[in-house]
């Protein structure tokens, strides 16, 4: 079975992709993991968060970690951003040692990685272009080119009509989008979501899973997804995006015609990681806090 079609950031490669040279390139890139942990350790006085952990996201993978609250999912992701640093191990970013890094080495690594908040994070006084166009303006881009890249990301969250409204005027699901749009300013490679489905209705979460796919299958984003809701793993590991012959982004399930092997599972409890592979091979698993959980504790 073939894997999801990704559109290669290198037009080289595109154009050319029959030349061995750009094949080796490519594939040389692509093999350097997004983010690495290796054996990274991780205590509050006596009480271990994470335990030794080591896992790889690769380029344009999108990692599901699930688990219980106090698991260690969130602080994973604290880690990657330097908000935390471990105990001991190391953290590695498109293949880089930033363990030991400063906070203004770490500023410079968090321009390239996009963060998506539980409640969406948005400046209550600030509109929605304001929000969006945030990063940018703190960068000192100029005007002329933060609009049309406010309304290109607003674009992608299906919220450009929103431009003009003030966060107190948005769903909490519309917030949540707006989060997304903030995210993706300046094209991050890597993008990070922290429980971004809380406290949503079905459809509204579904809406955001559809976003995580679409950066997936057609942004070839590399991404970690912590969640505890299983609707969640059902969406991202069952179904991929593709731009059908109108231009529109559909979703189709996984199946005869395309297997996903870009979408991986990793379950925490008590700091440790009790389970990593895909989708399939967990639901088929017996073990007992793993089939708790997946009925929904």
């Amino acid at each position: 079975m073939s894997s999801t079609t990704i559109n290669t950031s290198s037009p080289n490669v595109r154009d050319f992709a029959a030349e061995s040279t750009f094949h080796e390139v490519d594939d040389r890139e692509r093999a350097i993991p997004a983010i690495e942990f290796r054996n990274v350790h991780l205590a509050f006085d006596a009480r271990v968060i994470l335990n030794d952990l080591s896992f790889k996201v690769m380029k344009g993978e999108t990692k599901i970690i699930l688990g219980g609250s106090g698991g260690g999912k969130s602080t994973i992701i604290k880690i990657v951003l330097g908000l935390l640093k471990p105990d001991r191990g190391q953290v590695f970013v498109d293949g880089i040692d930033i363990t030991n890094y400063s906070e203004n080495q770490m500023m410079e690594v968090r321009k390239n990685i996009g963060m998506v908040f539980q409640e969406g994070a948005l400046f209550d006084s600030l509109s929605v272009y304001e929000n969006v166009a945030y990063r940018l303006h703190e960068q000192g881009v100029p005007e002329e080119e933060v609009e049309p890249e406010v309304r290109r990301m607003l674009r992608f969250v299906n919220l450009e009509d929103a431009i003009d409204k003030m966060p107190i005027e948005l769903s909490g699901g519309m917030r949540r989008r707006v989060g997304i749009a903030r995210a993706l300013i300046g094209d991050p490679k890597i993008v990070l979501f922290d429980e971004p489905t809380a406290g949503l209705d079905p459809p509204t979460a579904r809406t955001i899973c559809e976003l995580a796919m679409k950066l997936r299958d057609l942004e070839d984003v590399s991404s970690i997804f912590v969640t505890h809701e299983m609707n969640n793993l059902e969406y991202i590991c069952s179904e991929y995006a593709v731009v059908d012959d109108e231009g529109k982004v559909v979703f189709e399930r996984e199946g005869q015609r395309l297997c996903l092997i870009n979408s991986k599972v990793m379950m925490m409890k008590e700091g440790n990681i009790i389970f990593s592979g895909t989708d399939e091979t967990l639901k088929r698993s017996e073990d007992p806090y793993i089939q708790k959980f997946l009925r929904g504790h």
